[in-house]
This record gives C-alpha cells, structure tokens and sequence, in this order.
C-alpha cells in the first residue's frame, strides 16, 4: 500500500507529497492547468480540487503549488489521503511511453572537500565542455540542470566530463537527499542521451579560453602556466568534483587569475589551499618567486 509523507518546502504556497519511490521515471513534469494534463491522470484529478495552482511531478514525489484561497495546514491531510487512494486504486500517476529505450547506467556518490557539494559519478561522457548553472536562468545548455533545479534544495550544478557536482543549501542534509538524487540522476541518464548541448555554450568565456585560437595568441609565460595547470592542478582538482580555469596572467604585477567552479566554487578552504598551493607551484616551475595567485569563485 502507498503511503505519503507530507514534507513544507521554502516556498510557504507548495508542499511535497512524497512516495517511497521513484514515480516520473526520470523525467520532471509540470502542470498549470487541467488542460496540459494528458500524460497524468493524477494531476488532472487534482485540478479539480479548486486551490490547485500548479503540479509538479518530479523523482518520488508531487509537488502542488495552492492559490491564497486556503492554508495547507487546513488541506493538506485531505489531499494526501486523495493521492494515496487513486495511486492504490490502481490509478496511473503518469503515462510513460513504452517504447523508451534505456541505457545501463551506474551512479555512483562521492563527498568533496566542500560540505555543501556531493559529486555524481556516472559511467558515461556527459559533456566534453563542462558547464556551471548558478541558478534555473543558467542552464539553456543543460536540460539536465534545468531539471535539477527543481529540487528545492538544488542550489548550484556543474557537469563536467563523467560527473555532476551538485551544490545544496545548507537547510538540507545529505543524508536525506543523496539517494533521491543518485535515483534521479540513474533514471534521467537511462532514457536521456544529450545532457549538455555544447553549441549553446560556444560562446562561454570558458569555451573560447580552452581554443587553440585563444591559447596560441597568448604570451609564453601565459601558454607555461596553463600547462602546469591542465596537467598538474587540474586532475586533482576534478578528482574532488570541481574545476579550475586560467583568467589572466599581468606581467606587469606577475598575477596569475584563476576561476574555480564546481565544488571548488564557494569551499570553505578551497580558495586559500589551492591559491597556495597553485601560487608555490607556480614559483618554483617558473622560477619567478614573486608571482601571486588570484582565485575567484566562478
């Protein structure tokens, strides 16, 4: 039998009605009226409860955005139990088509440095040019990210090669929030095969930078550093779910500038570890004691 758990969100107008499993088969779906309903027959049910603005349905749960009409403390015990009985009643939450193909896929977890980041490991390429969505209006070139940000605790998301570095808000715990995700995640890949459109990214500072266009109009001490970084920053710094990128380099003041992204981007002690660590290896390939590491949080 399915029982719902009835969960408050940051939002004071939505609450999740949340299921022991996953229901929209990796896909995200919204609804904001009954006339858009057609592949949920329990959204439409739900529309016609007068105070249903919006639903969303989305991993293991339905998420129902009310008009000001009523509180939720007054209905939410009632809608639950509504969805409760349709979904026992053999009632179809939605309709999938059966001719998806899925792709095997395996997702894996791993901490970071940075409380606030977990890492997705999958066992396929996402993207061969990595893209940081700070918020919904970043991810043109990401369904995938678009999707993530549905979650209410889903601040920032970084895709990147094989893995997806999620950022939350500290109002959640990992513990409560990693298997919904690692879920998520396994279901969307299985029946998605573009997650990043790279041609929507063209035009990133970071793209251009990573040119051999760019890379070949630069100064020589420029071209030195950006070696040392590919080859001996980088791979430890994506090992930990994050990214760094070379901004400038003023030969004037000797100051390199960096970006870091992913789980990097905001770590408590990322920016100060790396800005040394960077800094001490700069000096000592170079020969030049007097350089200076400037790190930014993309």
């Amino acid at each position: 039998m399915t029982k719902i758990s009835i969960k408050n969100t940051n939002n004071p107008s939505v609450v999740k009605f949340e299921l022991e499993n996953s229901i929209s088969k990796g896909k995200n779906y919204e609804f904001k009226n009954i006339d858009e309903t057609k592949d949920s027959p329990l959204a439409k049910q739900l529309f016609f409860l007068p105070f249903v603005k919006t639903v969303y349905i989305s991993g293991n749960f339905i998420a129902i955005e009310k008009f000001s009409i009523v509180e939720w403390s007054d209905v939410q015990d009632e809608v639950a139990t509504q969805i409760e009985q349709f979904i026992n009643n053999g009632g179809e939450i939605v309709v999938e088509e059966s001719t998806i193909k899925k792709n095997p896929i395996t997702i894996y977890a791993e901490s970071t440095p940075n409380p606030s980041v977990t890492k997705f490991v999958a066992n396929k390429i996402l993207t061969k040019t990595a893209v940081e969505c700070k918020n919904i209006d970043e991810t043109k070139a990401s369904p995938l990210a678009k999707d993530l940000f549905s979650f209410p605790f889903v601040k920032e998301v970084f895709i990147d090669e094989n893995y997806i570095s999620i950022t939350k808000y500290d109002i959640a715990d990992w513990n409560e929030i990693t298997f919904e995700l690692r879920n998520f995640l396994k279901q969307y890949l299985e029946q998605t095969d573009q997650i990043v459109d790279e041609k929507l990214i063209e035009q990133t500072t970071n793209f251009v930078q990573k040119q051999e266009a760019f890379f070949e109009n630069l100064d020589v001490t420029s071209q030195q550093i950006i070696n040392i970084l590919e080859e001996y920053v980088k791979p430890a710094v994506k090992s930990d779910g994050g990214n760094i990128t070379f901004n400038s380099y003023d030969e004037s003041t000797n100051t390199v500038k960096v970006t870091l992204q992913g789980a990097c981007s905001g770590c408590p002690s990322s920016t100060f570890t790396l800005k040394n660590g960077i800094e001490n290896m700069l000096r000592q390939m170079l020969n030049n004691n007097t350089i200076i590491v400037e790190a930014f949080n993309g």
